[in-house]
């Protein structure tokens, strides 16, 4: 029997599971040291690191309900500037105080991504900031604040602007259909888990800004 994803894709399609992840057992998420992965609707502890996993109940439905969101991250950051032809695009590093970092695995490898930051295009109008926080929650679930400027990254198609976040709610076992697990990763295993080059300087940035702030 195929496995299906329990959110259909933008145009209310099913969207298929050709190779199910694996959940990590319950122990896992409460061990810095440890990778911990959930599926959609896997189970979770009730919260990690003091910050409740519960499901965000005031998602904003509109544009104006997400730029809301986005224009209270007011940070130091440089103009951002797209290179000729390629699309603009804003992601988002999420970092637990015990220094692990939060990644999507995209359905069916999307991309050629067997994991990756959540990240997306932005839609007209949108902001950066706007992007990060909304494409966050809908691939990994999370209720996410912006805290700093990480860096600009070429990718296949996108010039993406990644922020480094800090969650504040959601849960993960909420993700949308285009992903099918989140995984919370120790910095040291990111590039054996987020494998794909384009996310080499993410990785890197990610480090270095860990490395002056947490430690």
């Amino acid at each position: 029997m195929p496995q299906l994803h329990p959110c259909p894709d933008d145009a209310g399609n099913p969207v298929v599971i050709r190779m199910p992840s694996t959940p990590t057992a319950l122990a896992a998420w409460q061990e810095s040291a440890r990778l911990a992965t959930v599926v959609p609707g896997g189970a979770l502890p009730d919260a990690i690191n003091g910050i409740p996993l519960a499901p965000w109940s005031t998602v904003p439905d509109s544009p104006a309900g997400w730029a809301a969101l986005a224009d209270r991250a007011l940070l130091e950051e440089p103009p951002f500037v797209p290179p000729a032809g390629m699309s603009a695009a804003a992601g988002a590093v999420i970092v637990e105080d015990d220094g692990r970092v939060w990644l999507v695995a995209p359905s069916n490898r999307f991309g050629g991504y067997s994991a990756t930051f959540p990240k997306g295009r932005t839609d007209s109008g949108a902001t950066l900031h706007c992007t990060a926080i909304r494409e966050t929650f809908e691939e990994a679930g999370l209720q996410v604040q912006l805290v700093a400027f990480l860096a600009d990254c070429r990718r296949t198609l996108t010039y993406t602007r990644y922020y480094i976040a800090r969650r504040i709610g959601g849960t993960p076992a909420a993700m949308g259909w285009e992903t099918q697990a989140v995984h919370l990763v120790p910095i040291a295993q990111l590039d054996r888990v987020a494998t794909h080059h384009n996310d080499f300087p993410v990785i890197k940035a990610a480090r270095e800004w860990i490395e002056a702030h947490l430690r």
